[in-house]
């Protein structure tokens, strides 16, 4: 099926009081997985390519982003095409023309004021090219390989009446929020500050969004997921997945040099990965199990 807008899946999600998964996309090979994972999950994903990712590819977005969307037309189940952590207006401003549907705008390195002002500015470009826009108030750690941020470090967490002017001033259409995560976390040993989330949630209109979700457990993503997160983001996961796998291939068949034999037990490995978190991400039923309709998906 053609490309699915981001809004549209974030916004049912919202409706539903569920979340929907968006995966880091790094190479073809990640792309295929994550959509062969939420097919046997039968549930809706999003794609998302990150600045750093650009990078990697030589600053060029478009080879990437447009082989993630031929593979997502070949799926049974929506998905979308996210750019992520934005922080180059040339890299906002090339978006629209690559296929992305979304876009996350990152100023949250930025003093409050400059966050705003910038934050706005790319909200306005996005608008006026059907883009929706995601930004970031309070600093989720882990970045560009700096370590998790202090619980009590300023800007580690993200202040409910603070966020609620920030929307207002900067007119984006969800809000990724400071809880407790980390990006780059290697261990699922985050703990989210849950009543924060609560707050955030009855602070704020606009969809709530996750990010460094690989370092946290089962159990808090889903707690995080009844507290209203909507979208959650996951890539460093599915990275450990990969690397496991072809180290894993590459020991047991040492003479192997057909990148195919283990970037197929990497993709493998990530596609299992995907369908393990988007089931933690599911809500509980009367059995203890997951279980329910996932938005949007067909039967």
């Amino acid at each position: 099926m053609p490309l699915t807008a981001t809004g549209p899946l974030v916004t049912a999600a919202a409706a539903a009081r569920r979340a929907v998964a968006a995966f880091n996309v790094i190479t073809l090979e990640h792309a295929e997985a994550i959509i062969e994972g939420a097919e046997a999950a039968r549930t809706p994903v999003i794609l998302q390519i990150s600045e750093n990712a650009v990078a990697f590819h030589h600053g060029r977005p478009a080879p990437l982003a447009r082989a993630a969307a031929e593979a997502a037309a070949l799926a049974s189940v929506p998905v979308a095409l996210h750019l992520d952590h934005v922080r180059s207006a040339g890299l906002l401003h090339r978006a629209a023309d690559c296929g992305f549907g979304s876009v996350m705008f990152d100023a949250s390195h930025l003093p409050y004021e400059e966050n705003v002002a910038a934050t706005r500015a790319a909200a306005d470009w996005a608008h006026r090219h059907g883009l929706w826009l995601e930004a970031e108030l309070g600093e989720v750690g882990g970045k560009d390989g700096g370590g998790p941020l202090d619980a009590h470090a300023p800007g580690a967490r993200t202040d409910p009446a603070e966020a609620r002017a920030y929307v207002a001033a900067t007119g984006v259409d969800a809000l990724a929020v400071a809880v407790g995560s980390s990006h780059a976390m290697t261990r699922r040993t985050a703990r989210l500050d849950h009543g924060l989330l609560v707050r955030l949630r009855g602070a704020l209109d606009v969809p709530l969004v996750l990010h460094g979700s690989s370092g946290v457990p089962d159990a808090e993503l889903r707690r995080a997921v009844a507290g209203g997160i909507t979208k959650v983001n996951i890539g460093t996961a599915l990275n450990i997945a990969m690397t496991g796998a072809v180290r894993a291939h590459l020991a047991a068949d040492p003479a192997v040099v057909d990148p195919r034999r283990y970037l197929s037990a990497g993709r493998r490995a990530m596609a299992a990965a995907v369908t393990g978190l988007v089931a933690a991400l599911e809500p509980v039923g009367e059995g203890g199990v997951s279980g329910g309709v996932r938005t949007g998906c067909p039967p």
